[in-house]
């Protein structure tokens, strides 16, 4: 690995190395090696969560309770199933698109798609969470308390997933 420039054999001056980026000495392919590993911690923690809530989904269909539901409150099911789907969808699919082009030497590209796919499953998530708490808390509470605790909850979501990462990563950008 090259130092990022500086003298070479017999006293050559090398050029800097286009690949390097500001505060490590890495290559764009140690760069997404890097990426990637980061990426599959948080893939576990977010896979693990929505696999709960997922299974836990699919059983309240056989609960004998469900048949006492609203129409409303089996719509609402509905949908909350579609987005639990969907979002283990978006979550595995990082997964499944780095095994499926692997030995292809586009580690940077795989990386850049299973983080984008990482964010299409963390809003799919809040939709999943929303949507499971909305049809829980409309059993629990008087519907419009279940509305007012929902919209709560999804606001503290959005801030602790998306604002205070968003306000990070624009603080630093001053520093760099």
């Amino acid at each position: 690995m090259t130092d990022g420039g500086g003298t070479g054999e017999g006293g050559r001056v090398r050029e800097p190395d286009t690949n390097l980026r500001r505060g490590r000495h890495e290559t764009e392919e140690e760069r997404a090696d890097r990426l990637w590993a980061e990426l599959l911690q948080e893939l576990r923690v977010a896979q693990t969560g929505v696999q709960i809530l997922f299974g836990f989904l699919l059983t309240v269909v056989f609960q004998p309770r469900f048949t006492d539901l609203s129409a409303t409150d089996k719509d609402f099911y509905v949908v909350t199933v579609v987005l639990g789907a969907a979002t283990v969808g978006a979550l595995v699919g990082p997964v499944s698109f780095h095994r499926l082009v692997t030995g292809r030497r586009i580690k940077p590209q795989t990386v850049r798609w299973a983080s984008r796919l990482t964010v299409v499953g963390l809003v799919l998530m809040l939709c999943t969470m929303a949507s499971a708490l909305l049809l829980i808390l409309r059993v629990a509470v008087r519907d419009t308390t279940a509305m007012w605790l929902v919209g709560g909850l999804v606001l503290w979501f959005v801030l602790c997933w998306f604002v205070l990462p968003a306000w990070a990563r624009y603080a630093s950008a001053g520093r760099h």
